[in-house]
């Protein structure tokens, strides 16, 4: 049956997306040596022929058209040479291989330091599928329930109000706080209805008390930060709405309590360190590998107000679960793997596959609560998993693509996908915050259009 059957359709507008059970068997465990890096800056990076030009049999025999990716090295390279972006990393994973890399331009344009694969990136929200699997592992040991109310973990929590716009007598907004209907929840938290909202972008009274209370830049841990997001009215009611919020740093905080350990040390224990990803965490204090930094532009340092870009050379207290990793694109290649394999890497498990399909499940309903919200950064024809934006509608969302995908991004420039139909995976690195909407669809839509074999 054709990939957009009526029966696959109805399922995925239903709720849960395709399984991604069935690439367990597809991405063999050869990638693992060829996304191998190596531990100096010049390396070459995790295909056969990084940063050159490529023979043109490797791409065609994953079902590439090499001329049509030769549109992408052409699309980036104008790019750097009109000073848009310094530089950027591409994988792109079919099967069991590495079909197309590519390195462009400068991991830092003050230093014309070249592009590598063992280049360091701000990942920004391509943390929070990280944190969302790390409380997923909490949930299969039975030390977390997706509807435990946060207040438990949180207690702060159990007296947070919703904010409610309502115009006053002289015709001006005031914001009045109402008790919530229910507390939020663990799986709210992952599925971005908490009822909590970022302050950096969009209007409101609930936004403008955010930007207000200053949280960004703040120098304190995730139980100080938690405390004081709970100080702040929720924008929405728990379990009505989809907000891009918050939610994640408390989740990462929720994860703290739980385990007993700080969040960097819980990573590092239950998924850094096993999974190989040798260049991933919280700050980057060797001086060894601060050279490895990707860096913006000069102006191009800003994604919001009161929003620059961090330095990981220098530690804070605050482990964002939402926002605040580093790391390289063979790094988080593994991470991607360990998913579409079903929750193992290399022999060891690390979520069951249930609760994979549970995570590329769509939890966000286009008529009942929880809805969109007025800012959906999934956009048209995507749902929200546990963690990851899900595809569930072939012809709404406006760039090429599959039923059942799983993707994110950050603000920084990354972005990745997973495309169980056409069993690939894409990576993709830069640090340009200005360029990074038009490269979330460009890439996508040069990428598709390069297949040759489906």
């Amino acid at each position: 049956m054709n990939r957009f059957d009526a029966g696959r359709h109805h399922r995925a507008l239903a709720g849960p997306t395709p399984s991604l059970r069935r690439l367990a068997g597809v991405l063999l465990l050869a990638v693992a040596s060829a996304t191998t890096v190596a531990a100096t800056s010049g390396c070459a990076g995790i295909g056969p022929h990084s940063g050159g030009s490529q023979a043109t049999d490797w791409p065609r025999s994953g079902g590439f058209s090499a001329e049509a990716l030769k549109r992408i090295d052409d699309y980036v390279n104008t790019d750097i040479a009109g000073g848009k972006i310094p530089g950027a990393a591409l994988v792109i994973v079919r099967d069991d291989r590495v079909i197309h890399e590519r390195l462009w331009g400068v991991r830092d344009p003050a230093t014309r330091a070249p592009m590598t694969m063992d280049t360091i990136f701000r990942i920004y929200s391509m943390t929070k599928p990280i944190t969302s699997v790390a409380a997923m592992m909490l949930v299969e040991e039975g030390r977390l329930g997706l509807q435990d109310p946060v207040s438990q973990y949180i207690p702060a929590f159990r007296d947070v109000k919703v904010g409610v716009e309502k115009k006053g007598a002289d015709g001006k907004l005031a914001l009045e706080l109402e008790a919530p209907k229910r507390q939020m929840t663990i799986q709210d938290l992952l599925r971005h209805t908490s009822g909590l909202t970022y302050g950096f972008f969009g209007e409101g009274l609930v936004k403008n008390a955010y930007r207000d209370a200053g949280l960004s830049g703040t120098d304190v841990d995730n139980r100080e930060f938690a405390e004081r997001l709970a100080r702040l009215p929720l924008m929405f009611q728990p379990g009505t709405t989809w907000e891009y919020s918050h939610a994640t740093d408390v989740l990462g905080r929720v994860i703290e309590v739980v385990s007993g350990k700080s969040l960097g040390a819980f990573f590092n224990e239950r998924l850094f360190d096993p999974l190989g990803m040798t260049r991933t965490g919280f700050a980057v204090t060797d001086p060894q590998r601060q050279p490895l930094l990707a860096e913006p532009n000069a102006n191009d340092r800003t994604f919001g107000p009161g929003t620059e870009f961090f330095d990981p050379r220098k530690p804070t207290r605050w482990e964002s679960g939402g926002g605040g990793l580093m790391s390289t694109a063979s790094d988080y290649l593994r991470f991607l793997r360990m998913i579409v394999n079903g929750g193992t890497l290399d022999g060891r498990r690390y979520l069951s596959p249930m609760s994979i399909q549970l995570m590329a499940a769509n939890h966000i309903a286009p008529a009942a609560p929880p809805v969109p919200g007025p800012y959906y950064s999934p956009g048209p024809g995507f749902g929200f998993g546990l963690g990851f934006a899900v595809r569930i509608e072939p012809g709404a969302a406006p760039q090429l693509g599959n039923v059942g995908e799983l993707n994110w991004s950050g603000a920084g420039g990354t972005a990745f996908w997973i495309d169980p139909d056409e069993r690939m995976i894409v990576v993709y690195m830069m640090q340009s915050p200005s360029q990074r909407a038009r490269y979330r669809i460009a890439l996508r839509n040069m990428i598709y259009g390069a297949m040759t074999v489906p």
